[in-house]
């Protein structure tokens, strides 16, 4: 078990050169929480740390600035308290596995850091941790009561979701041009810090991020990004954090528009809201991952009967369809724009759901040349 005894408050000259400002901050979060359960060690009372509840009783809507939050509800983990003690000494093992990851300058996986951290504990036969489920939430618990991303504590997640486009960016040192990146694209990493990325160069007027590799293929093949200057993205179905952290940055730090074009069904519904509010499950990050500027651009329930699609492409909506479908509506943030009380009404009465490929059966490039062009000409996005 790591030697959580008592750490000195972090300062700049103490700090390694090669950490980075942001580096520097995470680690002197790390050492002042370890400080302070030393500190009551020493004066002989129950260690203990104040956790934030991460739960949808504290979770909630913030109107004014259009995103999921968590609320200041916490919990208190103590050491001697027979059923939060194992808890409690996990939580000062991934404190300081990560602490050991930022002062190496490496990262691993959460995968990784479960390995790292696993072992039988001397004198007994009980493990640290039974399984991943059991790290993974600790890491989360971390991530709120340090107030950072897991990617600051170099914990980094499995690439997924590629971007292409108008933008030149630098990774790692290295200048990436997006306009050549061949049939592949960027593969988007997990973590995307401006310590990680810088944007070198940008001429794009706006993202359209698509929910799935196989249509943003199209797109990529047809050349969309060229021939109407934007960046184009995936995250393959619910973007994972780096993608969703990356439309941020640049929707925030380039001014650019966020277009979403998603399947016309409850899953579609539900990925738009998370990139444009945030999810339930990460309402403690909303503030550094939503965007609530994003706008969707289709598919709609209208479009069966606006692209004259046939019967054939129509998928009939299952009871878990509609259930979902109702949920949605529901959400505080859809529950008063009318559009989409209109949208998701008239799904269900369609009885049936599209996928954005259902328009290849007008033509294979009837997306890329026509649809989303022609929907970003009439501007009739939902928000």
């Amino acid at each position: 078990m790591y030697n959580i005894g008592m750490a000195k408050k972090i300062t700049n000259s103490s700090t390694p050169a090669s950490l980075s400002p942001r580096d520097q901050q995470t680690l002197s979060n790390l050492l002042n929480m370890t400080d302070h359960v030393a500190k009551q060690v020493l004066r002989k009372r129950d260690p203990a740390v104040d956790i934030p509840v991460r739960a949808l009783s504290n979770v909630s809507f913030n109107e004014r600035k259009k995103i999921i939050e968590m609320g200041k509800r916490t919990s208190l983990r103590q050491l001697f308290n027979l059923s939060q003690a194992k808890s409690f000494m996990q939580t000062m093992l991934v404190a300081g596995g990560t602490k050991q990851l930022i002062e190496q300058g490496k990262s691993t996986s959460i995968r990784g850091l479960y390995y790292l951290l696993k072992h039988t504990i001397d004198g007994v036969k009980e493990e640290t941790f039974d399984e991943q489920g059991d790290c993974d939430n600790i890491i989360e618990d971390m991530e709120v009561l340090l107030n950072s991303l897991r990617e600051e504590l170099h914990l980094a997640a499995e690439t997924r979701g590629n971007m292409v486009g108008s933008i030149t960016i630098t990774d790692k040192g290295d200048d990436i041009d997006c306009t050549r990146m061949g049939s592949g694209g960027y593969a988007v990493p997990s973590i995307v810090e401006s310590s990680v990325i810088q944007f070198k160069k940008c001429t794009a007027k706006f993202i359209l991020h698509v929910e799935k590799g196989t249509v943003w293929q199209r797109f990529n093949e047809d050349k969309f990004w060229k021939k109407h200057n934007c960046i184009l993205t995936h995250g393959a179905g619910q973007p994972p954090r780096g993608v969703r952290r990356l439309l941020y940055r640049m929707h925030n730090e380039l001014n650019l528009p966020v277009y979403c074009l998603f399947d016309n069904d409850p899953w579609g519904y539900y990925i738009y809201s998370v990139i444009k509010q945030g999810s339930i499950n990460l309402a403690f990050e909303s503030q550094r991952m939503a965007v609530p500027a994003a706008k969707f651009i289709g598919l709609r329930s209208q479009d069966f009967t606006r692209c004259k699609l046939s019967d054939s492409v129509k998928i009939a909506l299952n009871d878990q369809d509609r259930k979902r479908a109702k949920q949605i509506a529901e959400y505080p943030w859809f529950a008063n724009k009318k559009a989409w009380q209109q949208e998701i009404a008239m799904m269900q009465e369609n009885g049936f759901k599209l996928e954005v490929e259902a328009l290849t059966s007008r033509d294979i490039s009837f997306v890329t040349e026509e649809y989303v062009p022609q929907r970003l000409k009439e501007g009739g996005f939902l928000d």
